[in-house]
């Protein structure tokens, strides 16, 4: 754990409320460590979110918190240690390091122009394409425990090197493509860079961020692609696809997200997709735009009558703003009129119904410029269209004409037609000439021997096929009925047993019955017997009681 001792300010008042320490192994980018506060947290230490709720906070730009919430890199303190380092070393050392750390820096930055946020002293406000390395960027970078990046030179230099990013005048001023092999830096123009960047040219060797303006390729790239596939669904017509340059921002502007598009991020975007895409023809002295068709291989030059077309469009754009505030202004006015002779304010009233009628006179002007504006733009529409049908019957016109050409005309045609029947009716004379020649050549009776012997060679095939099926067919019925016959022998044989084995049965259940029947009498016979005995010797001893009484 490091520390170091740095003034802190009051936030509200800006009093300086005396030393303090940052602690600078335990808390995120912004947070301080009070000194009285030492003693405690080095005799008992707690976990990191007891601590923070001592710590005073600093305010973090905007720039910064951006990064924070959008970018994993820089949530992650490790990471933000290793991206704040002095990384350059790391370039031959730890190749997969660096350029994760260069990667980290460039996909940053270029999410953090896209939003607005990357400070411009050059520029009339945040350009959406354009990254300004200056020394207000790295104090917007700037943390209180890493204090700014010490690499962001090298960052710049990779991307130069790679095309992500591109210096803005070169960008604008070059006439080859952004995708020709001339914008490959050439390894002096590399060399130079790294050893400005390394001080060894007019420097020391410390890491130096180059001021200078630089077109991020990515975000123009995607904002290129926005536009063109914008452009195509809202083209109806021909006209449709010419602009002025103001008339191109506003209609364009919602596509890239912005309300409006600045002036150095018009220029970029019109020159990448000119210049690079060639999705469409702009005239940068007259600031006209003309998209190309699909059936188009590039965009068309730019024409006097385009010219007219994208004045005339970019009127009737500005009047209808007008239109509306006029609408509203005339509202008012009648509401005021109304206001007053309410509150009994007659000369207020007469001055708001003046300058309704002011108003109202104005807008209905306007009402009719517009009106007559769209009904000439409809006019230009529909000859543009007819222009394109003309042209395109003219050219079918053509196509046809040159095939009619390439055929000879009709008496070319009829000429061929003869030739060919005339051919024709010689190969159908050849043929029978060929035919009476063999003809007397052939003798007839072999040929009818020959066919003969043939037509009994394939009876007799046939008739053996025949034979064969027969022959199988009678075995198969005859096994099924030898099948058929077993199993009815083999059911009377079992019906046999069964009327055989019933007399049996009868006999043995019949002796079985007599023999209960001899068992259940005998059972009787000598209960009865029982009885008997048992009666005879209850009389014996009734005599004997009566003697015995009688003898008393």
């Amino acid at each position: 754990m490091g520390f170091c001792e740095r003034k802190v300010l009051d936030p509200g008042s800006g009093e300086c409320l005396g030393e303090h320490v940052i602690a600078t192994s335990l808390f995120t980018p912004g947070s301080l460590f009070s000194a009285h506060l030492l003693p405690r947290y080095r005799a008992q230490p707690q976990p990191h979110r007891h601590i923070a709720q001592e710590v005073v906070s600093l305010d973090m730009s905007e720039l910064l918190e951006f990064l924070r919430t959008h970018d994993e890199a820089f949530r992650s303190r490790s990471r933000l240690a290793s991206l704040y380092s002095d990384f350059r070393l790391q370039r031959n050392t730890n190749p997969d390091g660096y350029h994760a750390n260069s990667s980290a820096w460039l996909r940053a930055l270029s999410s953090a122009a896209k939003a607005g946020l990357i400070p411009s002293q050059t520029l009339s406000s945040n350009s959406r394409f354009i990254l300004e390395s200056s020394p207000e960027l790295l104090r917007e970078l700037q943390t209180q425990e890493y204090g700014q990046p010490l690499a962001l030179g090298a960052v710049l230099e990779d991307a130069v090197k790679s095309k992500a990013l591109v210096p803005l005048t070169e960008f604008l001023e070059n006439k080859q493509s952004l995708y020709h092999k001339s914008w490959i830096p050439t390894p002096w123009q590399v060399l130079t860079w790294a050893l400005r960047q390394a001080g060894l040219v007019g420097g020391d060797a410390q890491d130096k961020l180059v001021r200078g303006r630089f077109v991020v390729v990515a975000n123009v790239e995607k904002a290129a692609k926005a536009v063109i596939q914008r452009a195509g669904k809202i083209s109806t017509s021909d006209a449709d696809r010419i602009y002025s340059k103001d008339l191109f921002a506003k209609t364009f502007s919602t596509t890239l997200g912005v309300d409006t598009i600045s002036p150095h991020d018009l220029d970029v975007l019109l020159t990448h997709l000119s210049r690079d895409l060639r999705a469409l023809a702009y005239e940068k002295e007259s600031g006209v735009v003309k998209f190309k068709t699909t059936a188009e291989p590039q965009p068309a030059p730019i024409t006097s009558e385009d010219r007219s077309i994208a004045s005339l469009r970019t009127l009737i754009v500005d009047l209808q703003p007008q239109l509306e505030s006029l609408t509203s202004r005339v509202a008012e006015l009648d509401m005021a009129a109304r206001t007053a002779v309410s509150e009994k304010q007659i000369i207020k009233a007469k001055t708001a119904l003046r300058q309704k009628k002011m108003a109202d006179t104005k807008l209905q002007q306007r009402s009719d410029m517009l009106a007559q504006l769209e009904g000439v733009y409809a006019s230009i529409e529909q000859a543009s269209d007819q222009v394109q049908i003309v042209k395109v019957l003219e050219d079918s016109g053509k196509t046809l004409k040159s095939l009619n050409a390439q055929t000879g005309g009709a008496d070319k045609v009829s000429e061929v037609m003869d030739d060919l029947r005339e051919s024709m009716l010689d190969t159908e004379q050849i043929g029978n000439a060929i035919n009476e020649v063999s003809a007397g050549e052939i003798d007839e009776g072999e040929v009818e021997d020959e066919l003969e012997a043939l037509e009994t060679i394939e009876r007799e095939k046939i008739e053996a096929k025949e034979r064969e099926e027969r022959e199988k067919r009678e075995a198969k019925e005859r096994e099924e009925r030898e099948k058929q016959e077993a199993e009815e022998a083999e059911k009377t044989r079992l019906r046999l047993a069964e009327l055989e084995s019933a007399p049996k049965e009868a006999g043995e259940k019949a002796g079985e019955k007599a023999d209960e029947k001899a068992d259940e009498q005998a059972d009787e016979k000598a209960d009865e017997k029982a009885h008997e005995k048992a009666d005879e010797k209850a009389e014996g001893d009734v005599a004997g009681k009566v003697a015995q009484e009688t003898a008393a």
